[in-house]
């Protein structure tokens, strides 16, 4: 009887966890985090995004978004379509943050580009809507571990060309610590 307990203690905590992996809605990130939402607003549109070296995960074609949470601070995220696109981030403890991923008509496939939001732009509300709707694309953890495996040399050399060629030539967009959207906005 008391193995029986125990094992539906156990159930019950995995569930409460899985549910919160799966929850739809704006979720404030874990104490001491920040956390960024990724949302793609069109059908067709499929990019993989980056947080400086390491792989985090891809946006298959549909209206979806990714959730990361991750240190305050600096931080450099991009995404990879027919161009590779960079944002600088300085995020507050406790903040959220949104980057609409935006297709471009390009040569072969389509180009990203990534925009951060607030709450004053007009795509917030179909960003907020989305989010609201559905929860959160989440990947594997073996899936991202094998794609950044897979993924080594091609990081690094899109990080070196950025660097030393990207950085100093485009202006890559910025999110500041106080770009972070208001809960109350959030709602």
């Amino acid at each position: 009887m008391r193995t029986l307990k125990v094992l539906t203690s156990i159930l019950i905590a995995v569930l409460i966890g899985f549910s919160s992996l799966f929850a739809q809605g704006f979720q404030p990130p874990a104490e001491g985090q920040s956390v960024i939402y990724f949302v793609n607003l069109k059908k067709k549109d499929a990019f993989e995004y980056f947080l400086q070296d390491k792989y985090i995960g891809v946006i298959k074609k549909g209206k979806n978004y990714l959730r990361i949470e991750c240190d305050p601070g600096e931080h450099l995220f991009w995404a990879s379509a027919e161009n590779k696109e960079f944002v600088t981030t300085d995020l507050m403890d406790g903040g959220t943050y949104i980057i609409i991923s935006q297709a471009k008509m390009g040569g072969w496939s389509s180009r990203v580009k990534l925009i951060p939001i607030t709450e004053d732009n007009e795509l917030f509300e179909q960003a907020k809507v989305l989010v609201n709707e559905k929860g959160a694309i989440v990947m594997p953890e073996s899936t991202i571990e094998l794609r950044n495996s897979e993924l080594v040399e091609f990081i690094a050399n899109i990080l070196e060309h950025y660097e030393n060629e990207w950085k100093a030539k485009y202006n890559f967009q910025h999110i500041s610590a106080d770009m972070a959207i208001p809960d109350d906005k959030l709602k």
